[in-house]
């Protein structure tokens, strides 16, 4: 026992009550349920095509798994025990579901895009198929102040990549070949892919008996990155999120399996694409250090990040800063188009100094979750995804300029928690016998 309980433990068991409703299905119906309304009126009201004909396609998806849903539940109740709604078959629908909501919209969208419809995409996956393209021929993915400038006022916001320069490898397809495959859309789908099958074969692979009611979290946890809507709406239509999410996501399975070396390794993956990851990539650093694994974990959460940084640096400093750090605080060209009604943006534009009364709040956000840290760091990997959840939560809504998409990333990593709070690294039968010993002969995590 510890000093302080695991903030998880509560979570989990809360979650675990409405989660075990009728094995799981009435929050799977629920879930469809709503994800068919969403659809629905976002196919019927969106201002933007790419969302209307997402909607169009996912309604029907949605509205088949919901279908399916309630049909697992009338025969769990009719016959008891009936593999049709055992948690194999919850995997199938979930699956479904995220093929038909997800994976069908983007082949649609990318095939009427190459097909020359100049409406299927939204701006983010222009963005990145250019930076794809200067990457290639430049050596960078981004273009400089003055070029920028140079460029028709309509076209300056598309001539940013406020990205990290991983993101333009997502580009270079469509760089080498114009076809509907190359559309980045479909790679970021493939890396979304992999990363979650690898998260759910790490969970799974946990040496010592499974907790009870581990593999029900963990599809949930699944569900909540893949058919949860605002996911598969941002996939199909921009897509650059879900990679960074799910190498996130992976990167707490890693911890909670014990490995913080392959975590900071993945949690880097992630950072080398989008700023979003490197809170994620803190927070774990900070857990890595309750386990004397600190630089391990951060030797491939910073290192990778850097190490994609020093090319491009090399080649235009003044690109990557206007880019990287001048756009996304505002201070570019042209003004990000991000504006969500959460309170961040409400009090930067109705209070008087609004923005400096924004930024305040989040410099106390930050501030207040840095004291935790310092003070009780997580020493569990659910304990870590509720501080990365929360924390992200607390930054989208403070921000001044933000999306209602971002929201997918404090959603995921909460809803992962109880089944990294199932998935015990403190308990030496979690870990792999061939871990190593320290020099009591005691299991430490494996690297």
């Amino acid at each position: 026992m510890t000093a302080h309980a695991d903030p998880a433990t509560s979570v989990s068991r809360r979650w675990s009550a409405l989660d075990n409703a009728a094995g799981g299905l009435a929050l799977d119906l629920g879930l469809y349920a709503a994800a068919t309304v969403f659809a629905a009126v976002t196919a019927a009201t969106s201002t933007l095509p790419p969302h209307r004909a997402w909607g169009t396609v996912a309604t029907i998806g949605y509205a088949l798994a919901t279908l399916a849903a309630t049909t697992q539940l009338l025969a769990r109740r009719r016959h008891p025990g009936t593999p049709l709604a055992g948690l194999p078959a919850r995997w199938i629908v979930a699956g479904l579901a995220w093929a038909a909501t997800a994976l069908l919209p983007i082949v649609t969208q990318s095939i009427e895009r190459a097909g020359g419809r100049t409406d299927r995409a939204q701006e983010e996956v222009i963005v990145v198929e250019h930076a794809g393209a200067r990457l290639a021929e430049h050596g960078t993915p981004y273009l400089g102040p003055d070029a920028i400038a140079a460029l028709p006022p309509g076209e300056q916001l598309l001539g940013y990549t406020p990205y990290q320069p991983g993101m333009a490898l997502f580009g270079l397809p469509r760089a080498a070949v114009d076809a509907w495959w190359t559309d980045s859309r479909v790679w970021f789908a493939v890396v979304t892919a992999l990363t979650l099958v690898a998260l759910v074969a790490t969970l799974r692979a946990s040496r010592g008996p499974a907790a009870p009611g581990r593999d029900a979290a963990v599809l949930r946890a699944v569900q909540a990155a893949t058919v949860l809507p605002v996911c598969a709406l941002t996939l199909a239509t921009g897509g650059d999120d879900l990679p960074v999410l799910a190498l996130c996501l992976l990167a707490l399975a890693l911890a909670a399996a014990g490995r913080p070396g392959r975590a900071g390794l993945a949690v880097g993956a992630a950072g080398a694409l989008k700023l979003f990851a490197w809170p994620v990539a803190i927070v774990l650093i900070f857990w890595a250090a309750t386990r004397q694994a600190a630089a391990r974990t951060a030797l491939g959460a910073i290192g990778l990040p850097v190490l994609a940084l020093v090319p491009v640096l090399l080649v235009d400093r003044d690109a990557l800063v206007e880019n990287v750090l001048r756009f996304p605080l505002g201070h570019g060209l042209v003004t990000s188009p991000a504006q969500s009604p959460f309170p961040g943006h409400l009090i930067a534009e109705t209070l008087p100094a609004g923005r400096a009364v924004a930024a305040a709040l989040l410099v106390a956000a930050g501030l207040a979750i840095a004291v935790r840290l310092l003070r009780r760091p997580p020493r569990t990997a659910a304990a870590t995804a509720l501080i990365c959840g929360y924390g992200l939560l607390a930054a989208i809504l403070l921000m001044p300029s933000t999306r209602f998409g971002y929201l997918l990333y404090p959603a995921a990593l909460l809803v992962l928690a109880p089944a990294l709070a199932l998935t015990r690294p403190d308990d030496p039968a979690t870990f792999p016998a061939t871990a190593p010993r320290d020099p009591a002969g005691r299991r430490t995590p494996e690297g």
